[in-house]
């Protein structure tokens, strides 16, 4: 699929398709850093997707399939590419996926220190239901729903 804003948005297939997920992963989210192998794995459960404007990679979803109708989508763009529209057009590809998948609520996580993120959530009507520490890390995450 390519979008208005000439994002093309397609699900990773292969390890170097993979492995560029997991670049953006790790890169959005140093404190969690993903193995290929986990990618490999969060791939057979989860709906991945990479993004890339003009061949150039900008961003990635995930979407955890619905359980009681209850979805989380995550849209993730690369600091360099925000502020462009980006997020808007993988939020919105994100949110088709989910309710597609039969979603009635959809559910986001956020690290706190994602200033972007968090500001993104909130003017997208999520509100926050939840925060707690992973072990090992210092850094909360913040769970938020939007009905």
């Amino acid at each position: 699929m390519t979008s208005s804003l000439g994002l093309r948005i397609e699900q990773p297939h292969g390890d170097s398709a993979l492995g560029d997920w997991r670049y953006v992963h790790n890169a959005v989210i140093p404190v969690q850093p993903l193995s290929l192998a986990e990618v490999r794995e969060r791939a057979g459960r989860n709906r991945l997707d990479l993004a890339r404007a003009g061949g150039v990679l900008v961003g990635s979803t995930t979407v955890r399939p619905p359980t009681d109708g209850v979805a989380t989508v995550i849209a993730r763009v690369l600091p360099a590419h925000r502020r462009r529209g980006y997020g808007e057009e993988l939020y919105a590809h994100a949110l088709r996926r989910a309710h597609a998948l039969g979603a009635t609520t959809i559910e986001t996580c956020v690290l706190a220190s994602n200033e972007d993120g968090l500001r993104f959530a909130h003017a997208h009507g999520f509100t926050e239901i939840e925060r707690y520490v992973l072990p090992g890390s210092t850094i909360p995450w913040v769970d938020l729903r939007r009905e």
